[in-house]
Formats: structure tokens, C-alpha cells, sequence
């Protein structure tokens, strides 16, 4: 794992300066602390920081070709490098390192811009091909790995990190105002949008080439599923037992490393999956690290517990206190370089240093799991939405309602009449693909009512649900319900937000690497045609996934119903009714104004409610944690602060 960057000049061939190079890599140092390298050629300059994972001496990018015409800087793995390093031996080319990026040159070398369909990974690359003076970046299909770019002053300026693009003069910094509308809606920006004017994220599954001074994006690859239903002709054992062969393999690829590997263990399903399947599959020394709370709302410590005592894992447990959240929130926003509703990645940065403390710099983890086998209760809702839908009248139906949120204190179905006028929200929008994300994403855009009356207005121009089209393949239409839901929280939730804020950005603060079996797209792409009644049997979700670990994790795990990972939201940034000194100066009047984003008459009454205690509700809490990050966004981004300023 590691941080890339980099400058092209599109119009003329002045080679980039050293300085240059240097500043770009070195504000992301955090994510390789391990060395830098760099290349400079007429026009192009390429630098990486290096965390030495696999061929720790010999690695160093960048890594080029046998004539060097061919110049990679690669963050990322590619978990069947030793399979593809035997073909290529065997097609005459010629290796002078062990790592996993040397692949790549030579993988192009043979196939070309298709070179990416033979890798099994997580990537973000950036490869210059000499010979044709031509620029290929490229993102893995999941979006694991960040990758963003700008164009300024005839240049094209690209890197791992939105910091890294701040080091150059002629970049400018502003919010993009759309961009941050979005992410009050739909959690994420639509892509390519960053929350930054005139800086984009390559999106998912593309790839990008620069040649004479000409760019072009194209998707090598998207998470599809088959038009008009999927064919039912396969028993569920059947699906089960293939289901777990897959995940083993993609758990085994993913343990490759020349230094220890870990796991996290959260208690629910996902991670128990993938720490028994090393702990049954391999002889890979079970190392788990878990975090808990002092609320018990939120902590899951005794399931956690549960499956360390059955696999007997040399185990380390964190508890993450409120004071704890305050205190790294802005550390988080640094990092997570967007608007997050959540506080949740507070306590998994938390998590992530202790596992570098503890000398490890790669952890399993149970991430895209919900997403590829329906287990989000979204998936739940939608699916009893759509039931209640055919019988309105019906009193009987909705009350299959109450069956969600068990682990909610305060849940939207609990009330009776407001639970069922909650879930009745969007049913004009029934034939929508979007259907089923419109509870989330109104409750969400509520947020809209701390807005500055500039900023709503420019929110109403520009953002609807039916934005979310622009992103959706036109097939869409002719899949499956679950099918049409979790492709739209794929390309949202999952990649937009989750993989940023919880995922990679989290882990690479302390420079430690994420990996995620779930997301192996041999194992989304097979799990796209497993008929949905396998998938969700009732209202039992990720039914296929416990199926095929039966005997593997013990039953109390294996039954227990899904418990989302959530952390305190508002109350964490008070003591005693007083707001945290840096929450105090963002969140009043003066600095409000002056950013101009938000109301500050709405946004003091929000301050004075959570202090209270009384902000309890989703739509509240998220309007306080998205406020809240959106201003240090501005501070540390726009203004040129420093993270330790909020300390």
C-alpha cells in the first residue's frame, strides 16, 4: 500500500521540477512512510511513498519494464501477481523484483490497455508508456483505492490524495457546492464529482488516457446483473458450497504479504466469515483486533469475545470513549478529505493506530459484504415497502415492520402510526430504480434546512433524486428489485462513502492496508447471479453467506440478526452541556457567516438541542456530524489550516 502522484504537461514537454514532485508525495506521506521515488521524462514526472508490504527490499517504485520505456507507480495490490509473474515468464519477459507492481509493466507490455482484466486486486495505477508518450491511470472496480485528478495551467495533476493536489499554485481551492448537496442527499457526490471545484475522482472501474494532449475516461468494468431476472436453477447447497470455495480462495489471495497479516473481528457476520475461514483454511497465526464502546447501544464486545474464545485468536480489544471521537474528529475530516454524516470512522482510526502500534500494516476486513449479499435492512425495508404497496389498506402488512431495528433505541417503526408513515414515504416513486433508498435519502435531506438561503437555493437547482440517473447503466430498468437496490447503494454508500470515510482513509492514516475479500469482483460477480430469495429468505438477510459457513462460526453468530457498526454521533462532542472548544468557534455565528454554507440562526438552535441531549434522532445527528465536518473541510481545505489546530 501505498501513495501515488504526479503532473503532466498536456501542451508542451517541460519536465516537471523535483520540488514540485516532492511536495505533492510528501503530504501523503502517512500512507507509505517507507521511502519515496521518483521519475522525471520531457512532460511527465511520477512520484510514490512506499509501505513495504511484499518485496521489502526490492520494491521500489517506480518499476519499469526491461528497457524502461514503461514507468509504473502503483498504490494497491495485486493478489495474483505470483500467477500472473509464472505466465509472463513463461511469454519470455524478464523480472528483476519480487513485487507485485512489476506485473503491471509487463502485463501492458503483452495485452495492452486490457492489461487490468487479468488482475485480482485493489488499485489505483498510473503507468507512462515512453514510446508513445501516453498516460494511463486506472482505479480498481470496486473503488478501494482512492485516485483524483484536476486539470490547471495547460497541466493535468493526479494523486492518491486531494492534499497532494493543494501543493500546486496553480490549483485553486473552493467547495463545489453541488458536490457538497449531494452528499446531504445521497451520503456520497456522484461521480466524478469530489467535494472540491474542479477536482475529480476517477470513478470505479475506469480507467483514464492522456495522449496528445487529449483525455479519455472509459469503464473497463461495472457490477452488473442479468437483464430480465436471474434463472433459478440451482440448489441452494449447491450456491453455498461454490460460495465458500470462492471466499476461501479470495481470503488466501488476500494473506499474501512478506509481513504479518491481521483481521479485524467486529462481532457480526462479515468478520467472523473471514477470521474463520484463515483461522480453517490456512496456516496464517490468527491475529484480530476488535473496538468497542462504553455505550451499550453501540458495543459489541461480548460477540466479539464469543469468537475469540472459539477460534482462540491472539486478540486485541479497543474501547473508544466519547472524548475519543471529539478528539479525532478533526483528524478524521483531514483524512476522509470530505463531508461524513457519521462519526463512525473516529473509532476505526482509533483501531488502525493500534494495530500499526502493534506492528502489523495489513488487516482483513469484513467491508462490501452487505452490499454483495443484501444485508443492509434498506435491502429489508424495500422489500416489505414493495409488499405493503399491493394491499395500501391493509393493517396487517405494515405491522411486518416492526421486525426491523430490533437494536435501535429509538426506532422509526416503534411508533405505531409515525413508524407506517415513515415507511410510506416515496411510494410515488415506486417504479423508480431508486425506490428504496428514498427513506434514507429524505431523512438525509433534511439536513437541507440548515442551509444558507444561497446554498438551498443553488441545492434545489441542481440536485433532485433523479440526479442519481446520470450514474445508472440504462438496463437498470430489467434487473431484479434487490438487484436494482444494491447496485445504486454500490455506487454510493459503498464507494463513495464507506470505502473513503471507514475504509481506506481510516487504515491509511496509520499507515496500515485494508483488504477485502467481499469486494473480489470474481466474488460480486458471482454473487450477481444468485437469485435474490437466496440472498434475503424472508426477512433473514445474507442468507447464502450463513448458509455456506455452516459448521465454520459458532450458531449464536451465525442466527443473530445484523447489527449495524455505529459509533456516538453528537453527544461525543459534549461534556457537562459544553461543546468542545473547536465545535464551539466552527459552529457559531461569525464562522457560519462568514463560510456561508449554512444558517446560523438553524445551526445555533442545533447546538443548543444537541447540548441538551435531546438530538436523538437520525436526521438530526447527521445535520450535526455533516455541519460540523463540512466546516473543518473548510477550514483545513479552503483556508490552509492545520488539523493540529483543532487539538
Amino acid at each position: 500500500m501505498c501513495g501515488i502522484s504526479g503532473i503532466l504537461n498536456l501542451k508542451y514537454r517541460e519536465t516537471p521540477s523535483r520540488d514540485e514532485l516532492e511536495r505533492m508525495i510528501q503530504a501523503v506521506q502517512h500512507r507509505g512512510p517507507d521511502g519515496y521515488g521518483f521519475f522525471s521524462g520531457p512532460g511527465i514526472g511520477l512520484a510514490h511513498a512506499r509501505l513495504s508490504i511484499i518485496d521489502l527490499e526490492g520494491g521500489d517504485q517506480p518499476i519499469h519494464n526491461e528497457d524502461g520505456a514503461v514507468q509504473v507507480v502503483f498504490n494497491g495490490e495485486i493478489f495474483n501477481f505470483l500467477e500472473l509473474r509464472q505466465m509472463l515468464q513463461k511469454l519470455g519477459h524478464r523480472f528483476y523484483t519480487r513485487s507485485d507492481t512489476e506485473v503491471i509493466v509487463h502485463l501492458y507490455e503483452e495485452y495492452g490497455d486490457e492489461f487490468v482484466q487479468h488482475m485480482v486486486g485493489q488499485f489505483a495505477i498510473a503507468l507512462w508508456d515512453s514510446n508513445v508518450q501516453r498516460l494511463l491511470l486506472v482505479r480498481d472496480r470496486a473503488g478501494i483505492r482512492p485516485l483524483f485528478y484536476t486539470i490547471a495551467a495547460g497541466r493535468l495533476y493526479f494523486a492518491s490524495e486531494v492534499k497532494s493536489l493543494f501543493t500546486q499554485s496553480p490549483v485553486t481551492r473552493s467547495l463545489n457546492l453541488t458536490a457538497l448537496a449531494e452528499v446531504f442527499t445521497f451520503w456520497s457526490t456522484l461521480e466524478p464529482n469530489s467535494l472540491f471545484e474542479d477536482v475529480y475522482s476517477l470513478p470505479p472501474g475506469h480507467q483514464m488516457v492522456v495522449e496528445q494532449g487529449e483525455i479519455r475516461c472509459s469503464r473497463y468494468w461495472d457490477w452488473t446483473f442479468p437483464v430480465g431476472g436471474i434463472a433459478d436453477n440451482r440448489s441452494i447447497d449447491d450456491w453455498a458450497e461454490e460460495l465458500r470455495e470462492l471466499m476461501i480462495d479470495a481470503v488466501k489471495l488476500r494473506l499474501r504479504s512478506d509481513v504479518p497479516v491481521g483481521a479485524y473481528l467486529s462481532g457480526g457476520l462479515d468478520s467472523s466469515v473471514i477470521t474463520s475461514l484463515i483461522h480453517n483454511f490456512t496456516d496464517t497465526p490468527l491475529r484480530t483486533f476488535s473496538i468497542g464502546f462504553e455505550d451499550d447501544e453501540f458495543d459489541e464486545s461480548i460477540f466479539q469475545q464469543e469468537l475469540v474464545q472459539y477460534l482462540e485468536t491472539d486478540h486485541t480489544h479497543v474501547t473508544c470513549k466519547a472524548e475519543d471521537i471529539s478528539r479525532l474528529f478533526p483528524q478524521v475530516v483531514w483524512h476522509a478529505e470530505s463531508t461524513i454524516l457519521r462519526t463512525a470512522p473516529a473509532p476505526l482510526m482509533l483501531l488502525s493506530r493500534h494495530v500499526r502500534e502493534s506492528n502489523y500494516k495489513v488487516v482483513l476486513t469484513g467491508e462490501g459484504a452487505d452490499e454483495v449479499f443484501g444485508g443492509y435492512d434498506i435491502f429489508k425495508e424495500a422489500k416489505i415497502r414493495r409488499f405493503c404497496q399491493r394491499f395500501p389498506d391493509s393493517r396487517l402488512r405494515p405491522l411486518i415492520l416492526k421486525k426491523l431495528y430490533p437494536y435501535l433505541k429509538h426506532s422509526p417503526t416503534a411508533g405505531g402510526d409515525f413508524g407506517k408513515q415513515f415507511f410510506q414515504q416515496g411510494m410515488e416513486y415506486i417504479d423508480k430504480p431508486y425506490f428504496a433508498h428514498i427513506p434514507r435519502w429524505s431523512t438525509t435531506k433534511r439536513s437541507w434546512r440548515f442551509f444558507s438561503r444561497e446554498m438551498k437555493d443553488l441545492a434545489q437547482g441542481s440536485v433532485s433524486y433523479d440526479s442519481i440517473q446520470r450514474i445508472l447503466p440504462p438496463e437498470i430498468e430489467q434487473w431484479d428489485a434487490l438487484n436494482r437496490d444494491q447496485y445504486i447503494e454500490n455506487h454510493t454508500l459503498l464507494s463513495g462513502y464507506l470505502l473513503n470515510s471507514q475504509g481506506d482513509r481510516m487504515a491509511m492514516a496509520n499507515s496500515v492496508e485494508g483488504r477485502f475479500p467481499f469486494l473480489d469482483h470474481r466474488v460480486m460477480e458471482f454473487a450477481a447471479n444468485i437469485p435474490a430469495r437466496y440472498k434475503i429468505k424472508v426477512l433473514n438477510e445474507k442468507y447464502i453467506l450463513k448458509k455456506s459457513m455452516a459448521g465454520l462460526i459458532p450458531e449464536s453468530i451465525r442466527r443473530r440478526s445484523k447489527q449495524p457498526y455505529r459509533a456516538p454521533d453528537s453527544q461525543s462532542f459534549f461534556s457537562q452541556g459544553e461543546p468542545a472548544a473547536y465545535v464551539k468557534e466552527l459552529l457559531g455565528e461569525e464562522a457560519l457567516r462568514q463560510a456561508g454554507y449554512f444558517n446560523p440562526a438553524a445551526v445555533g438552535k442545533l447546538l443548543r438541542k444537541s447540548a441538551s441531549g435531546r438530538v436523538i434522532g437520525f436526521a438530526d445527528n447527521m445535520a450535526f456530524v455533516g455541519i460540523l465536518s463540512t466546516m473543518l473541510l473548510d477550514k483545513m481545505f479552503i483556508q490552509g489550516y492545520s488539523a493540529d489546530a483543532f487539538e
